[in-house]
């Protein structure tokens, strides 16, 4: 038994301090992208942001060695839920690491393309980072509630709430998206506005990740009935 907890224990630890780092490392973007349009030390914080996501890196693979190096003493009758979904586990933490990969990649291609600051894609831009910062703390919560779920035979989660509100923040960024790339090809004054077309895809594309990887949870959830990612459809009608 006390092997069985340590496992469960050990995991959702390592995950906890895991999230806790792509959130750091997210959160230092709209930042980057004010100093950017400040004039400030933008350069460091891209540095920061680029320590923050190898760290992360190294968190992965410890996560990912702690499932696939446990053996059936390691994980014992407590853990079977992460035993029956050990593939899409990994799948999971796989894609839940290109959110710190390609944070570190928007900054890296602001810093390549230089575009003007001041002008309203710039500034929606920033809105989307801002609104993926939200989401990012969300998906904190849905996710170590989501392997809290997975550890332990006796747990119920309900992620429903969680996985709703990054669904509706996904699709406010698909509005700014649209609008940064409406507004850089309407205005003439505005000079490549395909260098905001790109980054505002990329920003995009940022917030399609965290959404996807809610649709993973409810893919693997669908298979345990003690984790609820799925409002009841007869639920308002009861």
């Amino acid at each position: 038994m006390a092997t069985d907890a340590g496992f469960g224990a050990r995991l959702e630890s390592r995950t906890e301090t895991y999230l806790d780092r792509i959130d750091d490392c997210v959160a230092l973007l709209p930042r980057m992208l004010d100093e950017y349009a400040e004039g400030g030390p933008y350069r460091e914080t891209v540095d920061e942001i680029a320590a923050v996501e190898s760290e992360c890196d190294g968190l992965v693979r410890e996560i990912r060695g702690i499932i696939t190096n446990a053996g059936p003493d390691d994980i014992g009758l407590l853990n079977t839920r992460i035993n029956f979904n050990e593939s899409a586990l990994l799948d999971f933490y796989t894609e839940l690491d290109v959110v710190a990969n390609h944070t570190e990649r928007i900054v890296q291609e602001v810093v390549m393309m230089q575009p003007e600051a001041d002008v309203d894609p710039f500034r929606d831009m920033r809105e989307t980072a801002t609104r993926i910062v939200e989401m990012v703390a969300v998906l904190g919560d849905v996710v170590e509630r989501f392997v809290r779920g997975l550890a332990r035979s006796d747990a119920a989660e309900t992620l429903t709430d969680g996985i709703e509100a990054i669904r509706e923040l996904e699709s406010e960024c698909d509005e700014l998206r649209n609008d940064a790339v409406a507004t850089a090809f309407a205005a003439d004054a505005i000079d490549q506005p395909l260098v905001y077309r790109e980054l505002a895809i990329l920003l995009d594309e940022l917030a399609n990740t965290i959404e996807d990887l809610t649709d993973r949870i409810v893919v693997i959830a669908s298979k345990e009935p003690g984790i609820v990612t799925e409002a009841d459809p007869d639920a308002d009608g009861e």
